[in-house]
């Protein structure tokens, strides 16, 4: 049994991911730390856990762990990490943007691998520091990689992505306030959304050199990402499909669909569902996934899992209805 820390529990990632681990056969939960909730129970702030657990927030980090969460605001878990010195034998597994970048230095004589299981996987196996990627870019170089793996990724892409308003974290904003995200749709930060960097970092290391036209949209529901990039592609649909499938032949949880694609199919699960359409000289490429779950808590799972020998999919395979 593999002991737990999480750092900045009353978030919803952190929310999501405690779900995840009190359900998990390797895990148990050592502490959540928040400084803004000691001495509550857990099931006080996320109250869908009701009777599921009797854990307690602390604001004492000093346990020693196999696996550390850290499910702090961006910029923050740099700076907790310079405060508190964790053993060089604990898993340290990031949710936020801090170290994503191969830019970024490490800490604590820590590099940290970027952990989307697709792209580096092999990488993350020998791994014990993890940069958890961000969600709209899990979505977006899920729909990409095996073009640019493949050398077929040859023009501009133009993405545009809607997502849910857990997207923008549990603190209230004016645009995830209910009565202005509720019958209504956005767009924010066009061109320059801060996951572009990490998603053109990835598609540099396969090879690819395509400028990204990235237009993030505000929806009006709580989860779920739902993708759609376009690009150039010379070849048939039949062929593209070829690409995909055996890019994704070994992939636990990302799946080629023959139909269109919803969020009703993911929301919930650890899956990234994608479906491929031609149209003249291009190919659109949707992709959906939970932005709680695949593009964040869940696949902060796939990488402990990873990283500790244990079974990808352990504590993961859970699936939606799609009513």
């Amino acid at each position: 049994m593999k002991r737990i820390g999480i750092i900045g529990g009353s978030g919803y990632t952190a929310g999501e991911l405690i779900r995840i681990l009190i359900n998990h056969p390797e895990a148990e939960i050592a502490f959540a730390y928040s400084r803004t909730n000691p001495g509550k129970l857990v099931s006080s702030v996320h109250t869908d856990l009701t009777g599921q657990t009797a854990l307690k927030f602390t604001d004492q980090t000093g346990q020693e762990v196999d696996v550390l969460f850290l499910c702090l605001g961006h910029g923050r878990s740099r700076e907790f990490l310079e405060q508190h010195p964790v053993s060089e034998n604990t898993l340290i597994i990031d949710l936020s943007r801090d170290f994503r970048l191969q830019t970024e230095p490490g800490i604590q004589g820590r590099s940290f691998m970027y952990g989307l299981p697709e792209l580096n996987k092999e990488g993350i196996l020998e791994s014990k520091s993890i940069a958890n990627p961000g969600c709209f870019a899990t979505a977006i170089q899920l729909a990409l990689l095996p073009l640019a793996s493949a050398g077929k990724l040859i023009d501009d892409v133009h993405v545009h992505a809607i997502t849910g308003s857990t997207g923008a974290g549990v603190i209230p904003s004016p645009t995830t306030h209910f009565s202005w995200r509720n019958n209504n749709v956005s767009w924010y930060k066009p061109f320059v959304h801060q996951h572009e960097t990490e998603i053109l970092q990835s598609l540099e290391q396969c090879g690819a050199e395509s400028k990204l036209r990235f237009l993030p949209i505000r929806g009006d529901f709580p989860r779920g990402i739902y993708a759609t990039g376009y690009t150039k592609f010379e070849g048939s649909l039949s062929k593209a499909r070829e690409i995909y499938e055996a890019y994704y032949q070994n992939s636990q949880f990302t799946k080629i669909a023959s139909e269109p694609v919803h969020l009703k199919q993911v929301v919930n699960t650890n899956y990234c569902h994608i479906h491929l359409h031609a149209h003249e000289d291009q190919l659109l490429v949707t992709s959906v996934l939970d932005n709680l779950m695949k593009g964040a808590s869940g696949q902060a799972v796939e990488n402990m899992n990873l990283a500790l020998g244990l079974p990808q999919d352990m504590g993961l395979r859970i699936k939606a209805s799609v009513y």
